[in-house]
């Protein structure tokens, strides 16, 4: 079985380096899993945004965290965005960040 490979957004890496230890560990155990078993892992771990996105649910003593990511052919995951969460619900400047990432990629490709 090939594996998938992760990509990064050359905006996002600073966010993700700085999210909370116990955050970045999980982060860093789901994107493990991703890159054998692909993008979609379920929940509680990942879960569709609709429009081509997807988030990472991230969640550890500090708080929640959400790393939004998109595919791409020959099995390709781009991590667009990362935040801490504060609300109920994904704020909508987030998921524009987001989507904005991915149609950037998109045109590049």
């Amino acid at each position: 079985m090939s594996k998938w490979n992760i990509n990064y957004h050359n905006l996002v890496k600073e966010d993700i380096k700085s999210l909370p230890v116990k955050l970045l560990a999980r982060y860093y155990s789901l994107i493990d899993r991703m890159k054998e078993r692909g993008p979609d892992l379920g929940l509680p771990h990942t879960k569709s945004l609709g429009s081509g996105l997807f988030e990472m649910r991230l969640k550890a003593e500090e708080g929640i965290a959400r790393v939004v990511y998109c595919t791409m052919l020959n099995k390709q995951i781009w991590i667009l965005h990362s935040f801490v969460k504060k609300t109920q619900k994904i704020p909508s400047k987030e998921l524009k960040i987001a989507h904005n990432r991915m149609k950037e990629l998109y045109h590049e490709k």
